[in-house]
């Protein structure tokens, strides 16, 4: 007996050990990337507990300038106590404002206010006025989700807008505002950085200037010199948001566009200077976001992005043209031959024929300190033919930490290589990066009726062999040819082929499948090299929300797979 359980107790030892071992490195590889102040700022943010200050409110500042109408989201009180966020509905009543039978993405949703400003928020006044005082009555000071930073932030923010749109707001609510303002002075997320400290500062801009004197001015002073500093970092040369998430990019363009709104309402506190240079920084995000939308309008889902959690493209660029910023919009077709368009900070290009339009993924995941909503998407592509979605990547529909959210953040969610089952970047949790793919060798060759572009990546240098993944697009005006080369060796490679879920595939042979598309047009996809199947994919489009679609997986055969696809102009 003896010697038979010596084996197995050595073997699940072994076993302990290289977990362990594979956990101690995919830890080193995501945390050395951290700034220090990511480190010590998040033991100061758990150790620290504010102090409650529920002294009066300064008095009130009055606007001198004007307020424009800003850009707005869909309805989401849509009756006295009912909320619908994330595809899901929920009424005051049965889940108060701290409930755990909701995702906390949708509880946060709920402390936002957002529906202040929705569309036909002035025929919700009365509603609205009710979950303010009910709000105020449910929500201690410091407790809560209501009370964390980035939901807090945002309500500030919506809570004043509204006020500066002509809403009365009661005297509590003005109190209320002073609290909430000091209380974020002390919780300000300097060790997440990003978007969520954009909004922070930003809150502290808008709670300075609803309120007057030196209290309001110190708030004032603090958010214009956070937003000073980072505006500059978090928006590359480009125009692009450093995240590289079309979805965060709108959120990042709106704040900037509600940022010059306020400032224009209260005009003798903010200088010249900063006004124009939030200006000509919120044109260059316009422009680069029109880029990135596909022809019905929406954006391109690289890295964490859904529809419906910002105001549309065409929403954001009306506020725009109200706030009098200068967007251009992006490059199209002309007498049939193909464009590029190409971002080369951010790292994505368009490619526009006459009924096509191709958005390439050329880009690293975010920058090293903040992959929170990176995706294992490296050259992943977004294919539109007339008007219509036809190659996609898979979207998000949860936040979190649980397997549906990690599977949609995997490289086998994305139209791009995988090799041997791995992700390209080391994806983990809910919001983590260890090791990650970071892109080399973009080439570009524009020809009147064609245009190539190469590029490769690293992400898989950590496997055995090292491969290295090599992308080639050969784009022409009735057709788009994609190549992958492996370099290495590796047991599995596969190229996949998300397709939206409105197409109807019909293989036709092996090699060849035929999609229809809801207008009728019909479009050939060819497999010119490796060997291919169809099988069952998901698309998110939207939070909360998962269809089943169709994914063609081509392998690699001698390291390389190529497909044709192909269409009709006529």
């Amino acid at each position: 007996m003896l010697n038979t359980l010596i084996p197995i107790r050595l073997d699940q030892d072994e076993q302990l050990g290289a977990y362990l071992c594979k956990s101690l490195i995919r830890y080193w590889n995501t945390l050395r990337h951290l700034k220090l102040v990511q480190i010590y700022g998040r033991l100061w943010f758990k150790l620290r507990r504010p102090r409650i200050d529920c002294r009066a409110p300064p008095p009130q500042r009055l606007s001198t300038g004007p307020w424009s109408r800003c850009a707005a989201r869909s309805q989401s009180l849509i009756g006295p106590d009912t909320f619908l966020f994330l595809n899901r509905s929920e009424t005051l009543e049965k889940i108060g404002w701290d409930a755990s039978v909701v995702e906390k993405l949708w509880r946060y949703n709920q402390h936002y206010f957002d529906d202040l400003n929705a569309e036909g928020a002035l025929k919700r006044t009365a509603w609205h006025l009710a979950l303010l005082k009910n709000w105020m009555q449910h929500n201690p000071v410091g407790q809560g989700t209501g009370w964390e930073p980035y939901p807090l932030s945002l309500r500030i923010v919506n809570w004043v807008k509204w006020t500066l749109a002509g809403n009365p707001m009661p005297v509590e609510g003005l109190h209320s505002l002073a609290i909430q303002a000091r209380w974020l002075t002390k919780r300000l997320e300097s060790h997440l950085l990003g978007n969520h400290y954009f909004s922070n500062a930003k809150a502290l801009v808008f709670v300075g200037l609803m309120f007057e004197g030196a209290e309001a001015q110190i708030w004032l002073k603090k958010g214009l010199a956070i937003i000073a500093q980072q505006l500059h970092e978090q928006v590359l040369p480009d125009g692009g948001n450093f995240e590289r998430s079309p979805m965060y990019h709108s959120i990042f363009f709106e704040d900037l566009l509600d940022l010059i709104n306020v400032a224009q309402a209260c005009p003798a506190q903010i200088g010249i200077d900063t006004i124009e240079t939030w200006r000509e920084t919120a044109a260059r995000m316009g422009t680069w976001l029109m880029g990135m939308v596909h022809p019905d309008g929406q954006i391109a889902l690289f890295n964490d992005a859904a529809f419906g959690v910002t105001p549309t493209p065409a929403e954001l660029i009306s506020y725009a043209d109200r706030l009098a910023v200068p967007v251009a919009g992006p490059v199209s077709s002309i007498c049939n031959r193909v464009m590029a368009q190409q971002w080369p900070d951010s790292g994505y290009i368009r490619l526009v024929a006459k009924n096509a339009v191709a958005l390439l993924d050329v880009a690293p995941i975010g920058p090293d300190y903040l992959p929170s909503h990176a995706n294992a998407d490296t050259l992943s592509f977004e294919l539109s033919l007339f008007g219509q979605r036809v190659i996609v990547n898979g979207g998000t529909s949860r936040y979190g930490s649980c397997p549906q959210r990690l599977a949609e953040r995997q490289t086998a969610a994305h139209s791009t290589v995988e090799i041997d089952g791995q992700s390209s970047s080391e994806v983990w949790g809910g919001f983590r990066v260890a090791r990650r793919a970071y892109p080399f060798g973009l080439s570009m060759n524009q020809r009147e009726h064609q245009i190539s572009i190469g590029c490769s990546h690293n992400g898989y240098q950590r496997l055995l062999s090292k491969p290295i993944h090599r992308r080639q697009w050969e784009f022409a005006p009735n057709s788009l040819t994609v190549t992958d080369c492996v370099s290495g060796r590796f047991k599995e490679g596969i190229a996949r082929y998300l397709f939206h879920p409105d197409l109807t595939l019909t293989v036709i042979s092996p090699a060849s499948v035929q999609i229809s598309l809801p207008n009728a047009k019909i479009v050939n996809m060819t497999i010119l090299a490796g060997t291919a199947r169809l099988v069952v994919g998901q698309h998110s489009a939207e939070f909360g929300r998962v269809r089943q679609t169709q994914c063609l997986e081509v392998e690699l055969s001698d390291n390389t797979a190529t497909v044709k696809i192909e269409w009709s102009n006529e």
